[in-house]
Protein backbone atom coordinates (compact mmCIF):
# COMPACT_ATOMS: atom_id res chain seq x y z
CA UNK A 1 0.00 0.00 0.00
CA UNK A 2 0.91 3.68 -0.13
CA UNK A 3 1.27 5.73 3.05
CA UNK A 4 2.53 9.04 4.39
CA UNK A 5 5.51 7.72 6.35
CA UNK A 6 8.35 9.20 8.40
CA UNK A 7 11.53 7.29 9.27
CA UNK A 8 12.92 9.92 11.64
CA UNK A 9 11.36 12.61 13.79
CA UNK A 10 11.18 16.18 12.58
CA UNK A 11 9.11 18.77 10.75
CA UNK A 12 6.65 17.20 8.33
CA UNK A 13 8.21 19.06 5.39
CA UNK A 14 11.49 17.28 6.00
CA UNK A 15 10.53 13.79 7.14
CA UNK A 16 7.06 12.91 5.80
CA UNK A 17 7.00 11.12 2.42
CA UNK A 18 4.46 9.25 0.26
CA UNK A 19 5.99 5.76 0.03
CA UNK A 20 5.25 2.09 -0.38
CA UNK A 21 4.68 0.26 2.89
CA UNK A 22 3.54 -3.24 3.85
CA UNK A 23 -0.18 -3.66 4.39
CA UNK A 24 -1.20 -4.02 8.06
CA UNK A 25 -2.53 -7.37 9.24
CA UNK A 26 -5.32 -7.66 11.83
CA UNK A 27 -4.85 -8.92 15.36
CA UNK A 28 -7.51 -11.30 16.75
CA UNK A 29 -9.69 -8.34 17.82
CA UNK A 30 -8.58 -6.09 14.98
CA UNK A 31 -9.87 -5.08 11.58
CA UNK A 32 -8.23 -3.55 8.52
CA UNK A 33 -9.93 -0.48 7.07
CA UNK A 34 -9.60 0.87 3.53
CA UNK A 35 -9.22 4.61 4.12
CA UNK A 36 -11.70 7.07 2.63
CA UNK A 37 -11.27 10.19 4.82
CA UNK A 38 -8.89 11.35 7.55
CA UNK A 39 -9.25 14.37 9.82
CA UNK A 40 -6.01 16.17 10.65
CA UNK A 41 -5.39 17.07 14.29
CA UNK A 42 -2.73 18.98 16.20
CA UNK A 43 -1.40 15.69 17.70
CA UNK A 44 -0.47 14.62 14.14
CA UNK A 45 2.24 17.28 14.17
CA UNK A 46 3.46 16.04 17.54
CA UNK A 47 3.46 12.40 16.33
CA UNK A 48 5.69 13.35 13.39
CA UNK A 49 8.01 15.35 15.66
CA UNK A 50 8.25 12.55 18.24
CA UNK A 51 6.65 14.78 20.89
CA UNK A 52 3.35 12.93 21.35
CA UNK A 53 2.79 10.79 24.46
CA UNK A 54 2.31 7.66 22.33
CA UNK A 55 5.08 6.68 19.91
CA UNK A 56 4.78 4.02 17.21
CA UNK A 57 7.92 2.17 16.10
CA UNK A 58 9.76 3.87 13.23
CA UNK A 59 9.14 4.02 10.34
CA UNK A 60 5.66 5.23 11.28
CA UNK A 61 2.54 6.84 9.82
CA UNK A 62 0.72 9.85 11.34
CA UNK A 63 -3.05 10.30 11.45
CA UNK A 64 -5.04 9.58 14.61
CA UNK A 65 -8.56 9.23 13.20
CA UNK A 66 -10.07 8.02 9.97
CA UNK A 67 -13.07 6.59 8.17
CA UNK A 68 -13.36 3.71 5.74
CA UNK A 69 -14.64 0.26 4.84
CA UNK A 70 -13.48 -2.92 6.60
CA UNK A 71 -11.63 -5.23 4.21
CA UNK A 72 -10.28 -7.87 6.63
CA UNK A 73 -10.96 -8.91 10.22
CA UNK A 74 -9.42 -10.94 13.01
CA UNK A 75 -11.31 -13.92 14.39
CA UNK A 76 -12.61 -12.03 17.43
CA UNK A 77 -13.37 -8.72 15.73
CA UNK A 78 -16.81 -7.17 16.28
CA UNK A 79 -16.70 -5.92 12.67
CA UNK A 80 -17.47 -7.64 9.39
CA UNK A 81 -16.00 -7.13 5.93
CA UNK A 82 -17.94 -4.34 4.26
CA UNK A 83 -18.75 -2.44 7.48
CA UNK A 84 -18.26 1.30 7.38
CA UNK A 85 -16.34 2.38 10.48
CA UNK A 86 -14.75 5.35 12.20
CA UNK A 87 -11.45 4.50 13.86
CA UNK A 88 -8.99 6.06 16.28
CA UNK A 89 -5.26 5.24 16.16
CA UNK A 90 -3.64 6.73 19.28
CA UNK A 91 -0.08 6.66 17.99
CA UNK A 92 -0.99 7.40 14.35
CA UNK A 93 -1.58 5.23 11.29
CA UNK A 94 -4.60 6.53 9.35
CA UNK A 95 -2.74 8.55 6.68
CA UNK A 96 -2.36 5.47 4.51
CA UNK A 97 -4.36 3.36 2.06
CA UNK A 98 -5.22 1.04 4.97
CA UNK A 99 -5.14 1.28 8.76
CA UNK A 100 -5.85 -1.13 11.61
CA UNK A 101 -8.41 -0.67 14.40
CA UNK A 102 -9.40 -2.75 17.42
CA UNK A 103 -12.79 -3.50 18.92
CA UNK A 104 -12.38 -0.68 21.44
CA UNK A 105 -10.92 1.94 19.07
CA UNK A 106 -13.52 1.97 16.28
CA UNK A 107 -17.25 2.38 15.89
CA UNK A 108 -19.85 1.51 13.27
CA UNK A 109 -20.48 4.65 11.24
CA UNK A 110 -23.94 6.02 10.46
CA UNK A 111 -24.54 5.44 6.76
CA UNK A 112 -26.40 8.72 6.24
CA UNK A 113 -23.41 10.89 7.25
CA UNK A 114 -20.76 11.94 4.67
CA UNK A 115 -17.27 10.57 5.27
CA UNK A 116 -15.60 13.99 5.84
CA UNK A 117 -18.15 14.80 8.56
CA UNK A 118 -17.57 11.43 10.23
CA UNK A 119 -13.82 11.96 10.10
CA UNK A 120 -14.19 15.38 11.76
CA UNK A 121 -16.35 14.18 14.66
CA UNK A 122 -14.73 11.64 16.96
CA UNK A 123 -11.63 13.30 18.44
CA UNK A 124 -12.98 16.85 18.68
CA UNK A 125 -16.48 16.10 19.94
CA UNK A 126 -15.35 13.13 22.03
CA UNK A 127 -12.74 15.34 23.70
CA UNK A 128 -15.14 18.23 24.26
CA UNK A 129 -17.98 16.03 25.53
CA UNK A 130 -15.77 14.23 28.04
CA UNK A 131 -14.21 17.54 29.05
CA UNK A 132 -17.45 19.42 29.63
CA UNK A 133 -19.66 16.59 30.91
CA UNK A 134 -17.47 13.99 32.62
CA UNK A 135 -14.64 16.19 33.84
CA UNK A 136 -16.11 19.68 34.33
CA UNK A 137 -19.70 18.66 35.17
CA UNK A 138 -20.87 21.78 33.32
CA UNK A 139 -24.31 22.81 34.54
CA UNK A 140 -27.10 24.91 32.97
CA UNK A 141 -26.68 28.61 33.67
CA UNK A 142 -22.92 28.42 34.27
CA UNK A 143 -20.46 30.51 32.29
CA UNK A 144 -18.08 28.60 30.03
CA UNK A 145 -14.93 30.29 28.70
CA UNK A 146 -13.40 28.51 25.70
CA UNK A 147 -9.83 29.26 24.61
CA UNK A 148 -8.85 28.59 21.00
CA UNK A 149 -12.58 28.60 20.38
CA UNK A 150 -12.36 28.54 16.58
CA UNK A 151 -10.35 25.30 16.49
CA UNK A 152 -11.88 21.86 16.14
CA UNK A 153 -12.32 21.12 19.84
CA UNK A 154 -13.20 24.78 20.49
CA UNK A 155 -16.12 24.88 18.05
CA UNK A 156 -17.28 21.49 19.33
CA UNK A 157 -17.18 22.92 22.87
CA UNK A 158 -19.27 25.93 21.79
CA UNK A 159 -21.97 23.70 20.31
CA UNK A 160 -21.98 21.29 23.24
CA UNK A 161 -21.79 24.07 25.81
CA UNK A 162 -24.89 25.73 24.37
CA UNK A 163 -26.66 22.37 24.23
CA UNK A 164 -25.87 21.91 27.94
CA UNK A 165 -27.38 25.29 28.80
CA UNK A 166 -24.21 27.30 29.51
CA UNK A 167 -23.47 30.92 28.68
CA UNK A 168 -20.51 30.66 26.30
CA UNK A 169 -17.65 33.14 26.02
CA UNK A 170 -15.49 32.26 23.01
CA UNK A 171 -11.91 33.55 22.86
CA UNK A 172 -10.00 33.52 19.58
CA UNK A 173 -7.21 35.43 17.86
CA UNK A 174 -8.73 37.05 14.75
CA UNK A 175 -11.95 38.68 13.62
CA UNK A 176 -12.54 35.88 11.09
CA UNK A 177 -12.35 33.31 13.88
CA UNK A 178 -14.54 35.43 16.16
CA UNK A 179 -17.19 35.55 13.42
CA UNK A 180 -17.10 31.75 13.11
CA UNK A 181 -17.63 31.40 16.87
CA UNK A 182 -20.64 33.71 16.74
CA UNK A 183 -22.17 31.67 13.90
CA UNK A 184 -21.79 28.52 16.04
CA UNK A 185 -23.73 30.08 18.92
CA UNK A 186 -21.23 31.84 21.21
CA UNK A 187 -23.01 34.36 23.46
CA UNK A 188 -19.95 36.59 23.83
CA UNK A 189 -16.52 36.75 22.24
CA UNK A 190 -13.05 38.03 23.12
CA UNK A 191 -10.33 38.68 20.57
CA UNK A 192 -7.28 38.11 22.75
CA UNK A 193 -5.01 39.74 20.15
CA UNK A 194 -6.79 43.10 20.49
CA UNK A 195 -8.63 42.89 23.84
CA UNK A 196 -7.56 42.14 27.40
CA UNK A 197 -8.91 38.68 28.15
CA UNK A 198 -9.11 39.14 31.92
CA UNK A 199 -10.85 42.51 31.75
CA UNK A 200 -13.37 41.30 29.19
CA UNK A 201 -14.25 38.12 31.07
CA UNK A 202 -14.70 40.06 34.29
CA UNK A 203 -16.90 42.59 32.49
CA UNK A 204 -19.03 39.88 30.89
CA UNK A 205 -19.47 38.03 34.20
CA UNK A 206 -20.05 41.02 36.49
CA UNK A 207 -16.64 40.44 38.02
CA UNK A 208 -17.30 36.81 38.97
CA UNK A 209 -15.24 35.02 36.31
CA UNK A 210 -16.03 31.87 34.35
CA UNK A 211 -17.30 28.77 36.15
CA UNK A 212 -15.57 26.49 33.65
CA UNK A 213 -12.57 27.28 31.46
CA UNK A 214 -11.87 24.93 28.56
CA UNK A 215 -8.24 25.30 27.50
CA UNK A 216 -6.68 23.47 24.54
CA UNK A 217 -4.11 26.26 24.09
CA UNK A 218 -1.90 26.54 27.18
CA UNK A 219 1.23 28.55 26.44
CA UNK A 220 1.64 32.18 27.44
CA UNK A 221 -2.06 32.98 27.39
CA UNK A 222 -2.60 30.71 30.40
CA UNK A 223 -1.13 33.52 32.52
CA UNK A 224 -4.31 35.44 31.70
CA UNK A 225 -6.60 32.42 31.62
CA UNK A 226 -6.01 31.41 35.24
CA UNK A 227 -7.07 34.89 36.36
CA UNK A 228 -10.46 34.40 34.69
CA UNK A 229 -11.69 31.53 36.86
CA UNK A 230 -14.63 32.00 39.22
CA UNK A 231 -14.71 30.87 42.82
CA UNK A 232 -15.42 27.11 42.90
CA UNK A 233 -14.58 26.96 39.19
CA UNK A 234 -12.96 24.25 37.06
CA UNK A 235 -10.16 24.69 34.53
CA UNK A 236 -10.04 21.84 32.02
CA UNK A 237 -6.59 21.30 30.49
CA UNK A 238 -7.03 19.78 27.03
CA UNK A 239 -3.73 20.47 25.28
CA UNK A 240 -0.92 22.87 24.52
CA UNK A 241 -1.45 24.21 21.01
CA UNK A 242 0.22 27.42 22.22
CA UNK A 243 3.50 25.55 22.26
CA UNK A 244 4.52 25.49 25.93
CA UNK A 245 3.25 23.82 29.09
CA UNK A 246 2.08 26.43 31.62
CA UNK A 247 2.15 26.39 35.42
CA UNK A 248 -0.37 27.39 38.07
CA UNK A 249 0.29 28.47 41.64
CA UNK A 250 -1.31 26.29 44.30
CA UNK A 251 -2.23 29.34 46.38
CA UNK A 252 -4.41 30.58 43.51
CA UNK A 253 -6.24 27.23 43.49
CA UNK A 254 -6.72 27.45 47.25
CA UNK A 255 -7.97 31.05 47.31
CA UNK A 256 -10.35 30.48 44.39
CA UNK A 257 -11.40 27.07 45.70
CA UNK A 258 -10.94 25.95 42.09
CA UNK A 259 -9.89 22.73 40.39
CA UNK A 260 -7.44 22.24 37.53
CA UNK A 261 -8.46 19.06 35.74
CA UNK A 262 -6.62 17.20 32.98
CA UNK A 263 -8.32 15.53 30.03
CA UNK A 264 -6.69 13.01 27.68
CA UNK A 265 -9.65 11.58 25.73
CA UNK A 266 -7.64 8.86 24.02
CA UNK A 267 -6.87 7.16 27.34
CA UNK A 268 -10.57 6.47 27.89
CA UNK A 269 -10.52 4.18 24.85
CA UNK A 270 -8.15 1.84 26.67
CA UNK A 271 -9.38 2.37 30.24
CA UNK A 272 -13.15 2.74 29.82
CA UNK A 273 -14.15 1.74 26.27
CA UNK A 274 -17.82 1.23 27.22
CA UNK A 275 -18.09 4.88 28.25
CA UNK A 276 -16.50 5.95 24.95
CA UNK A 277 -18.91 3.73 22.98
CA UNK A 278 -21.86 5.22 24.85
CA UNK A 279 -20.72 8.79 24.19
CA UNK A 280 -19.99 8.02 20.54
CA UNK A 281 -23.55 6.72 20.04
CA UNK A 282 -24.90 9.79 21.80
CA UNK A 283 -22.85 12.08 19.54
CA UNK A 284 -24.20 10.33 16.44
CA UNK A 285 -27.73 10.88 17.76
CA UNK A 286 -26.97 14.57 18.37
CA UNK A 287 -25.58 14.82 14.84
CA UNK A 288 -28.71 13.23 13.38
CA UNK A 289 -31.05 15.72 15.08
CA UNK A 290 -28.81 18.68 14.19
CA UNK A 291 -27.74 19.54 17.74
CA UNK A 292 -24.07 19.38 16.65
CA UNK A 293 -22.44 19.78 13.27
CA UNK A 294 -18.67 19.64 12.64
CA UNK A 295 -17.30 22.73 10.91
CA UNK A 296 -14.93 21.76 8.08
CA UNK A 297 -12.61 24.53 6.96
CA UNK A 298 -11.19 22.69 3.99
CA UNK A 299 -11.28 19.25 2.37
CA UNK A 300 -8.04 18.32 0.61
CA UNK A 301 -6.92 15.38 -1.48
CA UNK A 302 -4.59 12.85 0.11
CA UNK A 303 -1.75 14.19 -2.05
CA UNK A 304 -2.03 17.57 -0.27
CA UNK A 305 -1.36 16.38 3.28
CA UNK A 306 1.59 18.78 3.59
CA UNK A 307 -0.75 21.71 2.82
CA UNK A 308 -3.04 20.52 5.61
CA UNK A 309 -0.12 20.21 8.04
CA UNK A 310 0.99 23.74 7.11
CA UNK A 311 -2.45 25.05 8.09
CA UNK A 312 -2.24 23.17 11.40
CA UNK A 313 1.25 24.48 12.06
CA UNK A 314 0.41 28.10 11.28
CA UNK A 315 -3.04 27.96 12.88
CA UNK A 316 -4.35 29.47 9.66
CA UNK A 317 -7.73 27.75 9.78
CA UNK A 318 -10.86 27.24 11.85
CA UNK A 319 -12.79 24.05 12.55
CA UNK A 320 -11.38 20.93 10.92
CA UNK A 321 -9.16 20.02 7.98
CA UNK A 322 -10.03 16.73 6.27
CA UNK A 323 -8.15 14.81 3.59
CA UNK A 324 -9.96 12.31 1.36
CA UNK A 325 -9.01 9.48 -0.99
Amino acid sequence: MKAWQFSEYGNHKDVLHWVDRDNPTPSSEGAIVRTSAVSLNFPDLLVTQGLYQVKSPLPAVPGVEGVGIVTETGEDSKFRVGDKVVGFCHGGGTLADYFEVSNSSAWHAPKHVPDPTLAALSVTYGTSYFGLVHRADLRPGETLLILGAAGGVGLAAIQLGKMLGAKVIAAAGSQEKIDVCVRQGADHTVNYKTQDLVDEVRRLTDGKGANVIYDPVGGDIFEQTKRCIAWDGRIIIVGFAGGSIPRIECNRMLLKNCAVIGLAWGQYIERDPQKVNSVQSHLYNLLEIGAINPVIYKTLSFERVHSGFDLLENRGFYGKIVVTR
